[in-house]
């Protein structure tokens, strides 16, 4: 009786096999560490700078925890003419939906105006 052959397996097949079993990274994880490594360097050289935010959870000067409502809530009331989205994620180096969940939560308590579309005064 002849040996019945299986299903062949194709070479891309085993390497996405071995890549998950033994959880090597694909380009995508490390394109996404090295954006998070950059973000997290710009906020070094800012706060090095002395110019920056400190960094979360740093005991500020009222030695309270600084969080990022606050980060963000202080650099709405900075600008008296009103902040734009891009320059409050250039400031505090948040992505785009942490930022725009914290303005959510600011603006519903009351703490800041949507002035007009994407530019934001405190009250």
């Amino acid at each position: 009786m002849p040996k019945r052959k299986g299903k062949t397996v194709s070479f891309d097949a085993m390497v996405k096999f071995f890549m998950q079993n033994y959880n090597i990274p694909t380009k995508k994880d490390v394109d996404k560490l090295m954006a998070k490594l950059d973000r997290l360097e710009n906020l070094i050289e800012v706060a090095m700078a002395g110019g920056g935010y400190p960094v979360k959870g740093q005991v500020g000067p009222s030695k309270t925890a600084v969080t990022a409502v606050d980060m963000v809530f202080d650099a709405i009331k900075r600008s008296r003419r009103g902040v734009g989205f891009s320059d409050i994620q250039a400031k505090t180096g948040f992505g785009d939906k942490k930022i725009r969940n914290i303005i959510f939560r600011l603006n519903k308590i009351g703490k800041i105006k949507r002035k007009r579309r994407g530019i934001y005064v405190a009250v």
